[in-house]
């Protein structure tokens, strides 16, 4: 019997673009060649769909950001079909037979939000990972707070800034956070790897971070500081009927005197420590275990995501976000915290792809 035909797809266009690289590099390596036959797709910041070039980078090297190079074959995806087609410039196009499943590492606007999930199901192809639904609402902080709130989690006092509540109302936007107190961290409602946020201490500094986060995103997110410990826990899909499961929590800090998790503390070397198991009461673990898996589910997330949590001085436990497609590098957290509960990068990386070629296209 023929393998299992496995696209991973990575890049995009938005500022996660590199990062997608950085976790489509790990994932290259670590799927069994023996096991599946494999097909690396670039999607350029232009759009552009190409099957990536022999030499394709995937790695920071020498403080350069990776992209997608763009020299390699035009693709197509049909409408409706679960096949392949490149076209080489000046050649007939070339079918690469039939796509069994989909692995887009991918973050962000057009990519993590639903999109390139609705390209799949139109298509009619099988995808690791969350369905339109979730992947978009987890990617909107904002609609992503209300869901969590309905569902009984704990969240931190927030406000939400549309960009006509920006150009028309600003002053009522401003007091609005002021009420929060100070200080506040401001970010894109719709952008991923710590991208475009800050911390505000004042109201000036707080018009100057509603503008930075504006240039990723025209609807912004002001959110009340919350004193805690930042622990974050990963969720998996079941493979049968039994219902999804959490891994060990972790605690993550950042080094360097940094206030917060900024791209360079996540992505570069020695900026940020992970601990497992975090340093928790076991009764504190389960009840974050279980939240992880409510917040899961409350979404109707599939394949894997990752649940981040704020521990108080109080012993509370409060819902930051939740990620349905996480930083996925070997070294990110998800798999880390996976690791360290018993399931291997490789082996991670197998389950779900299984996953996803056991779940039926279409609504479900």
């Amino acid at each position: 019997m023929s393998k299992p035909r496995v696209a991973v797809v990575f890049g995009g266009r938005n500022s996660e673009h590199a990062v997608s690289l950085m976790g489509a590099g790990s994932v290259l390596e670590a799927i069994d060649r023996s096991k599946y036959e494999v097909i690396p797709i670039g999607i350029a910041q232009d759009g552009r769909w190409v099957l990536a070039a022999s030499d394709q980078r995937f790695a920071i090297e020498s403080g350069e950001l990776p992209a997608v190079d763009t020299t390699g074959a035009a693709l197509a995806l049909p409408s409706g079909s679960a096949s392949l087609v490149a076209y080489d410039p000046g050649s007939i196009p070339v079918e690469l037979g039939s796509v069994d499943v989909v692995f887009p590492v991918m973050h962000g606007p057009f990519a993590e939000d639903g999109t390139i999930q609705g390209l799949l199901e139109m298509a009619g192809v099988r995808y690791v990972g969350s369905g339109v639904l979730a992947s978009a609402v987890g990617m909107d902080k904002a609609h992503m707070k209300t869901v969590m709130a309905a569902a009984g989690l704990p969240i931190g006092r927030h406000v939400v800034v549309r960009e006509r509540d920006w150009r028309l109302y600003r002053e009522r936007v401003l007091k609005e956070a002021e009420e929060l107190g100070w200080p506040v961290f401001v970010k894109p409602a719709r952008a991923g790897s710590s991208q475009g946020i800050s911390k505000a201490h004042d109201r000036a500094s707080l018009e100057r971070a509603v503008e930075v986060a504006r240039e990723h995103d025209p609807k912004v997110l002001i959110e009340a500081a919350i004193e805690g410990r930042e622990i974050e826990c990963a969720v998996l899909e079941s493979l049968g009927d039994e219902p999804a499961i959490a891994s060990t929590p972790g605690e993550v800090k950042v080094q360097g005197g940094q206030e917060f998790f900024d791209f360079e503390a996540k992505y570069y070397p020695d900026q940020m420590s992970l601990t497992v198991p975090a340093d928790l009461p076991e009764a504190v673990a389960e009840e974050l275990r279980e939240m992880a898996v409510r917040a899961f589910e409350a979404l109707d997330c599939e394949g894997l995501s990752r649940v981040d949590f704020f521990y108080t001085p109080e012993g509370k436990l409060v819902f930051n976000e939740i990620n349905t497609m996480p930083g996925f590098t070997s070294l990110s957290v998800a798999p880390q915290l996976w690791a360290a509960s018993g399931l291997s990068y490789p082996a991670l990386v197998d389950r779900l792809i299984q996953l996803a070629l056991h779940r039926s296209p279409g609504l479900r």
